[in-house]
This record gives structure tokens, C-alpha cells and sequence, in this order.
């Protein structure tokens, strides 16, 4: 034990002892946190080399990529032995472009996103140049995966040929899967670093009710592509009370298993207003979510069931801000999350290192905002009034920096016919 620092505790516990108390013990969390975060990735890439069995080309781009992948623990390793905390994923809203007006949609009820797959009225989104240097920034700080969503991604080629080039980074690419044809298909082909995840809604009716009629075809006939040319790819699907045994049902999963997914990330539901918090999971809900997953990990070793926010108590609440991801939107704004969408810190001007110092981020940490009890899978969205105070308190004066987003990557409401109200300050 250090007798000198014992002295100092108690000779001035006010100004030193508590403060140098805390910052250790936020030290040790952080470094566990490290711990916790490394392992879920390794036990992320072991899921999805067991679910390219059979496949040859795919088996063995994903064991290069584990060495990638270990090189990238030590340096987060390193990075947290030095007390910077590096996370292993990014969230990165590459456009705010999209070919579809789904309903219950939060960047369409928001106005946020456009109707165009082209560049036009979207002038101020990030170059293919400027994610390239992102995505260059990450590798070099031992990011592993940048979830890439939108607005549509697809309709982003340029961003997604660019992605494809920095091989130690899986790209996991959250689409509609109407865009994808054989021509849009190669860019999948080619890079396999790059892992098609389609959002789906449950079967036929459901899928097409909220996103429009023959949708659920058209994203069948992605998958089908994609099967034929033995690509690994998944899904991503919104749970509900009302569609939890639906969605972790036998039958939905064989289906799935069936077109040639061989991974599903079941997401929970965020309210967008009062009315639909009944739709969220309570914590018996959680708990047979939980227990229903580790089911079926056991009962196929060939399929990579995920759960999103996961398991908060374990990781020391959530995971935003920094703590396990941030979240870049389409114009460079560094945020907490992609339900947060609050932000003192822009890509433009400053870099990754720097955005994760962002004062918003770390005004967050210490207020325990990150830790706050909520209903639903995303605090900071319930916590919105918090989030803006800490914005003030950082001496900030940004308002939020985008009205909305299209979240089907991995918060959408996924209630048809649902619209949140329009944010009006």
C-alpha cells in the first residue's frame, strides 16, 4: 500500500483524498470496462467465424481479421494502462439519404432525411475523403467495428468502396436492402470486411406494413443474392412487448437461417413519447429475451444472436459517449449517440482522440447520466432534459444538430403507423 498517498487522503480529503479516491476508482471501472468490451468483441468475431462454417473464403478472411483484431485489443490495452479509454465500436451515420418513407420513421417524422438517393439538398454531408480519414483515425486508435448506417447507406457507394479498403475494421452495413442488385451487390463481394445487416420487421405483412408494400420481397431477393454467392451477412430486428415471442420464435429464426442469414441482433424498442412506453420490455420481458437467446446460442452454434443495449448491470450502464461507441453523423457532428443527437465537438475540425475528450462526453460520465434508470433500451433519449443541461454546463451553446435520423439500423420505433412529434426546441 502507498503510505504517501494514505497521507494525503487524510491530511486534505476534501481538495485531493476524494478527488484522487474517485479519479482511481474511475480508473479501475474503465480499465474492467476495457476488459468487459474486448471480451464481447472476441466472443463477437468466435460467433461469426462458427457461422462462415462451410465456407472456405470467408472462414479465412475472418482469421486474418482476428489477428487485425488482437493488435487492435493491445492497443486499446495500452491506451487504457496510459488512462485514455478507447472504445471498440463506432456508430457512423454516413448519409442522411433514403429511398423509403417507412412509417414510425423518427428522421422522417423530424424532416431530417432525404427523399433523394443522389447528392442533391444533402450538400453538407462528410466526403468519401473525409470518412477515409475517419476511418484511418480509428484504425489507428484500435477502433474494431464502425457500424455504418443512415438514411439508406447504399446510397453512399463512394463511402462504402471506401470503407472496403480498410481491411482491419468489420463494417457492419445496417440497410433497407431494397437498393441492393447485382451491380450494388460487388462492392459485398469484393470486401468482406464490409457485413450486410437487413432490417426487417418480421414477415411479409408486418415488414411491409410499415415499409411500404413489396418491400419484403425485394429485401428477400437481397438476401437470396447474397446466398448464392455464399456472403455472410444478417439481420436486425426490433423488439417490442407485443412482437418479443415472435421474434425469438423457432419459426422466425429458421426462416431466416433459411434465406442464408447466419447472424440476428434483436434490438429493444425506444418509446418516442408516452403513448408508446407500453411497448417497451419490462424487466421480465428482458429477462426471457436474456434467457431466450442463450437458447438458442446453444441450440445453433452457426448462427450469432446479438442483443442491444445487452446487459447494462454488467457494463456499468450505458455504453454511449465514448464508453463503448459514439455515434458520427452525416455532417461530422461527434455525438453520444444516435438517439442523442447533442453535440459540442465537430470531425470537421478536430479528430477522434480529441472528439472522445469532448467536454458533452465527459460532462456525461461524471454526472452518471450514463447510469440513470430508464424504461426502454436507451437512457439518453429518456434523459433528453439532462443531456441538454450538460451541453449548457460544458459551455456549449450548440442546440441539437440534427432534428432526427433514420434509425434502422438500430433504434427505429418499428410501430406502424407511428409518428413522434416534431422537435420544436
Amino acid at each position: 500500500m502507498n503510505t504517501s498517498l494514505n497521507k494525503t487522503d487524510e491530511s486534505c480529503p476534501g481538495k485531493f483524498g476524494i478527488t484522487a479516491g474517485r479519479k482511481r476508482a474511475d480508473h479501475m471501472q474503465e480499465f474492467q470496462l476495457e476488459e468487459y468490451l474486448s471480451r464481447g468483441v472476441q466472443k463477437i468475431v468466435r460467433g461469426m467465424i462458427l457461422a462462415a462454417a462451410g465456407n472456405s473464403e470467408e472462414r479465412s478472411f475472418l482469421m486474418r481479421y482476428t489477428a487485425d483484431e488482437y493488435k487492435a485489443r493491445k492497443l486499446r490495452a495500452e491506451a487504457e494502462q496510459k488512462g485514455e479509454h478507447i472504445p471498440p465500436f463506432l456508430i457512423a451515420s454516413i448519409t442522411r439519404r433514403c429511398n423509403l418513407s417507412c412509417k414510425g420513421c423518427y428522421a422522417r417524422a423530424n424532416e431530417a432525411c432525404a427523399d433523394r438517393t443522389d447528392a442533391a439538398g444533402v450538400a453538407d454531408e462528410l466526403t468519401q475523403n473525409q470518412w477515409g480519414d475517419i476511418f484511418t483515425q480509428a484504425e489507428e486508435l484500435g477502433v474494431s467495428f464502425v457500424l455504418l448506417a443512415g438514411g439508406e447507406p447504399m446510397a453512399r457507394r463512394d463511402v462504402l468502396e471506401e470503407a472496403g479498403r480498410h481491411k482491419k475494421i468489420l463494417f457492419p452495413v445496417f440497410t433497407n436492402g431494397t437498393m441492393l442488385d447485382s451491380g450494388k451487390a460487388e462492392i459485398f463481394l469484393h470486401n468482406r470486411n464490409l457485413i450486410p445487416i437487413f432490417s426487417i420487421e418480421g414477415g411479409r405483412d408486418e415488414t411491409d406494413r410499415r415499409r411500404g408494400e413489396g418491400v419484403y420481397d425485394r429485401l428477400l431477393k437481397g438476401m437470396e443474392l447474397l446466398k448464392r454467392e455464399r456472403r455472410l451477412f444478417g439481420a436486425s430486428v426490433t423488439v417490442t412487448s407485443e412482437n418479443l415471442m415472435e421474434a425469438v420464435s423457432g419459426k422466425f429464426v429458421r426462416d431466416l437461417k433459411n434465406s442464408g442469414c447466419r447472424g440476428i441482433v434483436f434490438v429493444e424498442y425506444v418509446p418516442a413519447d408516452k403513448k408508446s412506453r407500453h411497448l417497451c420490455l419490462n424487466e421480465k420481458e428482458r429477462d426471457t429475451l436474456a434467457r431466450t437467446l442463450e437458447q438458442l446460442r446453444r441450440a445453433d452454434s452457426q448462427m450469432l444472436f446479438l442483443s442491444f443495449p445487452g446487459d447494462e448491470k454488467e457494463s456499468g450502464g450505458c455504453l454511449a459517449a465514448g464508453r463503448g461507441f459514439f455515434h458520427i453523423n452525416a455532417s461530422g457532428q461527434a455525438e453520444p449517440c444516435p438517439f442523442s443527437p447533442y453535440s459540442d465537438t465537430s470531425l470537421l475540425h478536430t479528430g477522434l482522440r480529441e472528439a472522445l475528450r469532448s467536454p458533452l462526453f465527459l460532462k456525461l460520465k461524471e454526472e452518471g447520466i450514463l447510469k440513470e434508470a430508464h424504461t426502454g433500451g436507451c437512457v439518453l433519449f429518456e434523459q433528453e432534459q439532462s443531456v441538454k443541461k450538460c451541453l449548457e454546463e460544458s459551455g456549449n451553446d450548440n442546440e441539437r444538430t440534427d432534428c432526427g435520423r433514420s434509425t434502422d439500423f438500430i433504434f427505429h420505433t418499428g410501430i406502424p403507423g407511428h409518428q413522434c412529434e416534431k422537435y420544436s426546441g
